[in-house]
């Protein structure tokens, strides 16, 4: 399809006149022109505005989208202020914070896929909005409400604030009910004999006193740890036991019974098993340390290690590591690394609400899905496992423009293990933000990004890096 190509002639006409009260919007015109000069007449327009704030490329304090239709000589018009908002609120722009300017944007097509921009900066026109409100306040203020006036407010003053964090730094009790109680004579240092009111007590309990555990001393619980030690055994039964017998002195052999024992077990005797000592398995645990490293291959202790060495290693479409070789770079550790693509793919939303979530890299897919929430493109690809691996991630806008360049080497490989192919006619989610409303995402039938409403449902498929 042939890609048509609009320009636009525009004229703003900026106007605020002041009423009792000025209106809280600017009347903005434009003239809808093709790339062959002739109007485009009676045709519903796309045109997103924004008022940024200190430069031509300044902050967007607020941003509408408008959807006018052209009239029989090309004209569209609409009112800044009266339109569907995006971000900000134009009622509290400070008109006096500035200089401001005005970002038009438009798609003729009467679409977000705005392809005309054109700023311009706002002069003294638009500043009669300003003039509701003072820019400076000079000599004093006094006040007339009659309600303040007659309250006790009124004669407040900042030393006061003082007093009331204060006020019981010099505050005398004279409750009459706590004068007159024996509370009134307690101080803090009776808080000591009330925590210490026991160390004179002395028991007059009559049934303690009577008792004889009113005779037990500390030292009598050594007597009771000690009881048996001069304990003779009378037991008629124990006395016959051979248990009689037994001394202190038998429970080394019970530990150690089986130091002299001699194993006659024939099946063990003719075991290969029958000659291994306790020094062999030090031999056991270190038999990898006699295994020579060589190309590619590291050894450290018992731990052996493939690495990536020659520049023979990877090419563009193998297929390897779960999925599709797409993109090649040698890093500074003189190895090969690079991207691959997953052999499937799904198809999820990129959020399920509209909230900025800050992911704009362009070129940290890794980064942006990090930052990403409630999103069920990120949950497809951190679910994936393909090849046993598990850091698969949604590609920035920049991987895939690279899987869209190389994407002969992708299908060939794709087609030739009868996996997904990538689809020429899809729209691809990137993990790139636009704003709050938007996110980017790839045209694979035309070869560029536009973004869209992060609600909507594209084609999702995951990459991971090496």
């Amino acid at each position: 399809m042939m890609k048509k190509i609009f320009s636009i002639c525009a004229a703003l006409f900026l106007t605020a006149t002041v009423f009792a009260q000025s209106p809280e919007k600017m009347s903005y015109q434009a003239v809808i022109r093709n790339s062959s000069g002739v109007l485009v007449t009676n045709t519903q327009i796309g045109v997103k505005i924004s008022i940024l704030q200190g430069s031509s490329s300044g902050t967007a304090v607020y941003v509408e989208t408008h959807s006018p239709t052209s009239n029989a000589n090309g004209l569209v018009s609409l009112e800044i202020g009266a339109g569907t908002v995006l971000s900000g609120t134009f009622a509290s722009i400070s008109w006096a914070n500035g200089p401001y300017f005005v970002k038009t944007e438009t798609d003729p097509a009467g679409g977000i896929s705005y392809t005309i921009t054109g700023t311009s900066q706002l002069l003294s026109v638009p500043y009669a909005l300003h003039a509701k409100t003072a820019e400076t306040v000079t000599g004093t203020i006094t006040e007339t409400d009659p309600v303040f006036g007659a309250s006790v407010a009124r004669s407040i003053k900042t030393t006061d604030t003082t007093y009331w964090n204060n006020k019981l730094d010099s505050y005398t009790e004279t409750d009459p009910v706590f004068v007159a109680s024996v509370a009134r004579g307690i101080k803090a240092t009776d808080t000591t004999y009330w925590n210490n009111k026991l160390d004179s007590y002395t028991e007059t309990d009559p049934v303690f006193g009577a008792s004889v555990a009113k005779g037990i001393k500390t030292t009598d619980t050594t007597y009771w740890n000690n009881k048996l030690d001069s304990y003779t055994e009378t037991d008629p039964v124990f006395g016959a036991s051979v248990a009689r017998g037994i001394k202190a002195t038998d429970t080394t052999n019970w530990n150690n019974k089986l130091d002299s024992y001699t194993e006659t077990d024939p099946v063990f005797g003719a075991s290969v098993a029958k000659g291994i000592k306790g020094t062999d398995t030090t031999n056991w645990n270190s038999k990898q340390d006699q295994l020579i490293a060589g190309t590619n291959i590291s050894i450290v202790g018992n731990t052996i290690s493939a690495t990536v060495g020659s520049s023979n290693d990877f090419y563009l479409g193998q297929d390897t590591l779960g999925g599709i070789v797409f993109y090649i770079y040698t890093g500074s550790d003189g190895k090969h690394h690079g991207l691959i693509v997953n052999t499937g793919e799904s198809t999820a939303q990129w959020q399920s609400s509209s909230t900025t979530t800050n992911a704009t890299r362009s070129w940290d897919g890794v980064y942006n899905m990090g930052l990403m929430t409630g999103s069920t493109a990120k949950t497809y690809c951190q679910g994936l496992t393909t090849g046993g691996f598990t850091d698969w991630y949604l590609p920035s806008i920049d991987e895939l423009g690279i899987l869209w360049r190389n994407r002969f080497h992708a299908n060939n490989a794709l087609n030739a293990g009868s996996f997904t192919l990538l689809s020429n006619t899809a729209n691809y989610w990137s993990s790139t933000e636009y704003d709050a409303i938007y996110a980017f995402y790839f045209i694979f039938g035309y070869g560029h990004s536009y973004p869209n409403g992060k609600t909507f449902t594209y084609n999702v498929r995951a990459v991971r890096a090496f």
